[in-house]
């Protein structure tokens, strides 16, 4: 009985010292333990907030910009009738354009309504291994595709899409999915598109009724399914739109942000646009897209993206495309040379037919991006805006760095063979090459500013490319 008694006293005691200890530590008179190991120590990560201020301020993940090109996949029952744009149902039945009713009337039986487009969209052909192939020899270091336009139809199994889901309709799989793997074997950023509205679904034509003051849509669909998306596939970008009729308060852009950004699976690695509200635009969210194809005069102060489609009309395949309506291979590469120049990334887009194939002219259009990166990559990916971007002259030279290097890309050969470059500042040390060829290549001092570069004299057909060649030039400011 005595034992007991003793070991009662006993722990009574060391509640005590444990309850004394716990007060001085509040009351500042004893320090926690000191970390030991200062390489083990690491600041709790930092926690955003649901508001502007604290999102924007979040670093973006540096692969965004090192990426540099990245390929667009606009693909959805609007591939079915391939005929206008992506807009299609929007054009036929919101603002009932005559040609789209003619092309309805012309081509299928009376009473077919969009939803009928929906079991002709198969993707019989879709290899999501053939695709990925496709978009590696491209050169594309991120892929993004249409998980939901603004049909509401979505190319995964959605919890709150039924029956106008890949899985239930259609092509009966999970293309996501399946596209992810493929893209994500090959070591490449994958992308998910996701358009906050949809044009005709019932909730979101209340809540328009409502003025959006009420979120029925939001709450039913939108974010169960952006949660969703992020938990199911873990993307490294979230490419959102569809935003512009509503405030970004409507749709909980910013609770959404926070959780992705504090707490989703892809917190430490994720990146996302600017299109989360009509008031968000070139203004908050993770990088700027402004708006399609957004082209800037001069370097901006913030990161950002220009998409643009290989054909010029429409981001949806179309089958009455014509070549005249294709952006020439030179264009394309002019607009990823500028671009990632004034510290943009260059995202292209495809569109692939019902089937899921992707048209040869489209194939040979990211071939041909590729070949030339395989041979100007360097001056690309992972580069720099340098101090001066662009000198527009008859050559057309824009500027990259990378560490000391300088690059120079011209877009035009000059017809004496010496290029003539203004802005670097040679020294004893600089050392011009021209990537795709070993020799170093002469130069001597511009007698006005700069340097004169004396371009190898081969035959067009041993130059390293047909269009846009990179001269390095180490050792200048």
């Amino acid at each position: 009985m005595k034992s007991r008694v003793v070991g009662v006293e006993l722990l009574l005691l060391l509640l005590l010292l444990q309850l004394q200890l716990h007060l001085l530590l509040v009351l500042g008179a004893v320090r926690a333990p000191r970390c030991t190991h200062p390489a083990r120590c690491t600041d709790p990560p930092r926690r955003y907030t649901a508001d502007w201020p604290s999102l924007d301020s979040r670093p973006l993940p540096a692969w965004f910009d090192e990426a540099k090109f990245g390929v667009f996949v606009h693909w959805g029952v609007f591939s079915v009738p391939a005929w206008g744009s992506e807009w299609f149902w929007w054009h036929w039945k919101g603002e009932k354009l005559p040609q789209y009713e003619s092309f309805m009337n012309e081509n299928y039986p009376p009473n077919f309504t969009y939803g009928d487009f929906g079991p002709r969209f198969t993707a019989r052909f879709f290899h999501p291994d053939s695709w990925a192939n496709l978009f590696e020899a491209a050169g594309a270091k991120y892929v993004v595709l249409t998980t939901k336009h603004h049909e509401g139809f979505t190319n995964w199994p959605s919890p709150v899409s039924w029956n106008w889901n890949s899985k239930d309709l259609g092509p009966h799989r999970d293309l996501v999915g399946e596209l992810g793997t493929a893209i994500r074997n090959r070591n490449i950023r994958y992308g998910l598109y996701h358009s906050l509205l949809e044009w005709f679904h019932p909730l979101y034509l209340r809540d328009k009724k409502n003025g959006f003051k009420t979120q029925h849509f939001v709450h039913a669909k939108t974010m169960p399914e952006l949660y969703d998306l992020v938990s199911r596939y873990k993307p490294d970008l979230i490419w959102s739109d569809g935003e512009w009729e509503c405030p970004d308060t409507y749709w909980n852009s910013t609770n959404f942000l926070a959780w992705l950004y504090n707490d989703s699976p892809v917190k430490d690695v994720v990146v996302v646009n600017d299109r989360w509200g009509q008031n968000c635009s070139c203004r908050h969210g993770g990088y700027y897209n402004c708006q399609d194809k957004f082209k800037p005069e001069t370097l901006p102060d913030h990161k950002w993206e220009m998409c643009t489609s290989i054909d010029k009309l429409s981001w949806g395949y179309r089958r009455d495309m014509a070549m005249a309506d294709i952006t020439s291979e030179s264009r394309i590469i002019s607009e990823l040379i500028q671009t990632v120049s004034l510290g943009g990334n260059y995202l292209l887009n495809i569109g692939p037919t019902k089937d899921g194939l992707i048209v040869p002219i489209f194939q040979e259009r990211l071939l041909a991006v590729g070949k030339w990166l395989s041979i100007n990559g360097e001056a690309i990916y992972a580069s720099k805006p340098w101090r001066v971007q662009s000198e527009k002259n008859t050559t057309s030279v824009w500027y990259t760095s990378k560490g000391s290097a300088v690059y120079a890309i011209f877009l035009h050969w000059p017809e004496d063979g010496i290029l003539s470059l203004k802005s670097p500042i040679t020294t004893s040390t600089t050392e011009v090459t021209m990537l795709g060829i070993e020799k170093h290549l002469k130069w001597s001092p511009n007698p006005g500013e700069g340097l004169l570069v004396y371009l190898p004299q081969l035959p067009p057909s041993a130059l390293p490319t047909e269009f846009a060649w990179t001269v390095k030039l180490t050792g200048v400011e």
